[in-house]
């Protein structure tokens, strides 16, 4: 089912799993463009992979350049172990500069050209998010709806992937994460509790016969082969796509989140009350609820996404 009259901005750090959200949701949706952040690879690497993404699959869209580092930590240094040295399984020669227009700016001039009509899908840090909220007060209300790749709750028996305790995106940056879940923004979290529930093998992509895909996974297949034991790829971004095309696969709940933002072992973490007991020091008071993806129908949901990402 496509929905092309639904535009969507795709947020993102572009690493491998980065690309198979953008190719899903390009098909899709009407995605008006692509921002780039600090994460999976610097700024300047994911702009130069959005263009080279953009090139590939035919798309004219702008590709804005964001945050080149976190709001109050330093940067954490690119996962090359997992995408590679470039964030692309340093397979392709990419002929692109970085030079690219604020994404920030563009995030901002898109909600107001469009209130009420356009979807964020943030697939890295949230630092362009948090940065857009800080100079346009209204961004929060002119936002149609923001779905984010990112948290882990301790559901499935899934909890962190950058530590015992936190999810790589929201570690990146808490400070920024903290922010936007403190915003009245209708928002979605895709956390690990759902995203590694949904796992596609080697032979699945390759069967797609979707020759970028198939290029830059190969280095992705090899890491998870040797530290995970499968030859195969958690598509955790492309969730975020897959819930706003169909929520039904998808058990939500609604919470209030905050994030840990002091140093310590739980440095990153997201967390969510669990009573309903009141008590004297609740630190979750006032604060929005928003919905929390915490199971999902897996094989429905990898179905429908090799379908739509099989060439014909």
């Amino acid at each position: 089912m496509q929905n092309k009259q639904r535009k969507i901005i795709i947020d993102t750090d572009i690493g491998i799993d980065d690309a198979f959200a953008l190719r899903y949701g390009s098909l899709l949706f009407d995605l008006v463009g692509i921002t780039t952040v600090n994460g999976n690879v610097t700024a300047d690497m994911a702009t130069k992979n959005a263009k080279l993404f953009c090139e590939h699959y035919g798309l004219n869209i702008p590709v804005c350049k964001g945050a080149t580092r976190p709001l109050a930590v330093p940067p954490s240094p690119p996962i090359t172990n997992i995408h590679g040295s470039d964030g692309l399984g340093g397979c392709y020669d990419n002929p692109h500069n970085a030079d690219a227009p604020n994404a920030v700016q563009f995030l901002i001039d898109m909600v107001k050209a469009h209130p009420h009509e356009l979807t964020i899908l943030a697939i890295g840090p949230l630092t362009n998010i948090a940065l857009a909220l800080n100079f346009c007060p209204e961004f929060a209300e002119l936002v149609q709806e923001m779905v984010i790749m990112g948290g882990a709750f301790g559901f499935n028996q899934h909890t962190g992937n950058k530590t015992n305790f936190s999810e790589f995106n929201i570690w990146s940056d808490p400070h920024a994460a903290d922010q936007v879940l403190h915003s009245h923004m209708k928002i979605t979290m895709l956390p690990l509790d759902v995203t590694y529930e949904v796992i596609i093998s080697g032979e699945e992509v390759q069967n797609t016969h979707d020759q970028f895909l198939n290029d830059i996974s190969k280095f992705y297949f090899e890491f998870t082969l040797k530290e995970e034991g499968f030859y195969g790829i958690a598509v955790h971004d492309a969730l975020t796509v897959s819930y706003l095309n169909d929520p039904t696969p998808y058990t939500v709940i609604s919470k209030p989140v905050r994030v840990v933002t002091e140093p310590g072992i739980t440095f990153g973490q997201t967390v969510i009350p669990h009573s309903s007991m009141p008590v004297p020091i609740d630190y979750f008071k006032g604060l929005p609820e928003h919905q929390i993806c915490i199971g999902v129908d897996a094989p429905k949901v990898r179905e429908h996404l090799l379908r739509t990402l099989t060439v014909n």
